[in-house]
């Protein structure tokens, strides 16, 4: 069904204080969030899922343990593979500045706002905690 003049003329209003207002969430509703699905990943997903069900059913049903244990690592793998199938975007579609900048550089706090630098590697996992329980002290 389709909208009225007036119905059209208040959409169009919308959309233009969206875009005064926030143009980086208006770009990203207008484009799509960049994420995709692949639809044979997820098929082949539901299927393993279907056959390592029916192994476990069948496994615990006839006793068979190994049957059952094959069947649940088949159910799991199949799991794990619809899960993989949302594609992210492509780093040339985030843009040059990763696509997430918060609320820098909007309002008065910007000053206040301490920045940590990320470290993409290294150290062990009781290093990773020391240094977050570091930071929290000191900031």
């Amino acid at each position: 069904m389709p909208l009225s003049e007036h119905e059209q003329r208040l959409l169009e209003q919308m959309e233009r204080a969206l875009h005064a207002e926030d143009p980086r969430l208006a770009s990203t509703l207008r484009n799509g969030s960049g994420r995709s699905i692949d639809g044979r990943r997820v098929f082949l997903g539901c299927l393993g899922s279907v056959v390592g069900l029916t192994g476990l059913i069948g496994g615990v049903a006839t006793s068979i343990v190994v049957l059952g244990v094959v069947g649940f690592l088949i159910m799991l793998g199949g799991v794990l593979l619809i899960g993989s199938a949302v594609r992210s975007p492509k780093v040339s579609e985030i843009g040059s500045d990763g696509g997430d900048r918060g609320d820098a550089g909007n309002g008065p706090n910007q000053s206040s706002r301490v920045r940590t630098p990320k470290r993409t590697s290294g150290g062990s996992f009781m290093e990773k905690i020391e240094g977050r329980w570091r930071r929290r002290r000191e900031g």
